[in-house]
């Protein structure tokens, strides 16, 4: 066998060990069943991608720079922990200790939660907010409404409607860095990141219907 015949005869074996190969990665790419456990993890990895790129809105203005506080900080807690940290959550804080959900949030894999600030809290008349913290069922109630069980970006805001841990569904709309949740609260400090979940601070309190 001269050499450009050996030549030719590797290529083409080459060929037919590689065409199989390429067939069946299409094939799994294709097929609903052999796409969904390998597209988690680029979905997944493409949550955490953005996340990467940073808090943005006014209301980011207001976190600490230093300490558990402020962003670096609260990337590295929980999302309790993270939330009890930051000076504009006491209120948040406070509530979901009340309904006993720290664990809960803290436990929780790669979630969202859409966390109202004190001041959020403050347009609520006192007496009407005063019941609600008394009632763990109801309070319960809201503060589960308020978190995802799914990393959501900023992208994912523009047009989306997401089933809560409440069991009912809260949508968001908006584009940039301005985005609404429920047509009511507007995200004041979006995309912080902390240890189990991305958190978009917002200046309204949701209500679940």
């Amino acid at each position: 066998m001269n050499t450009q015949t050996f030549r030719r005869a590797t290529v083409a074996a080459t060929a037919a060990l590689l065409l199989p190969l390429g067939l069946t990665a299409c094939s799994a790419e294709a097929s609903g069943d052999g796409a969904a456990a390998p597209a988690a993890a680029p979905s997944q990895s493409g949550a955490t991608a953005t996340t990467a790129d940073g808090p943005f809105g006014p209301g980011c203005a207001s976190v600490p720079k230093e300490g558990a506080g402020s962003f670096d900080g609260m990337a590295k807690d929980p999302v309790a922990t993270a939330a009890s940290n930051n000076p504009e959550l006491s209120t948040l804080v406070a509530a979901v200790k009340k309904a006993g959900l720290v664990d809960t949030l803290n436990n929780a894999e790669n979630i969202t939660v859409f966390a109202p600030t004190d001041a959020a809290f403050a347009k609520i008349p006192k007496a009407d907010l005063d019941k609600v913290l008394a009632d763990k069922a109801l309070l319960t109630d809201i503060l589960t409404y308020h978190v995802v069980g799914r990393k959501l970006s900023p992208e994912q805001l523009e047009n989306g409607s997401f089933e809560t841990l409440q069991k009912s569904t809260l949508t968001t709309e908006g584009s940039g860095e301005s985005f609404t949740v429920d047509d009511s609260a507007k995200v004041v400090c979006g995309n912080v990141p902390t240890a189990n979940a991305t958190v978009h601070i917002i200046d309204t309190v949701l209500m679940p219907e």
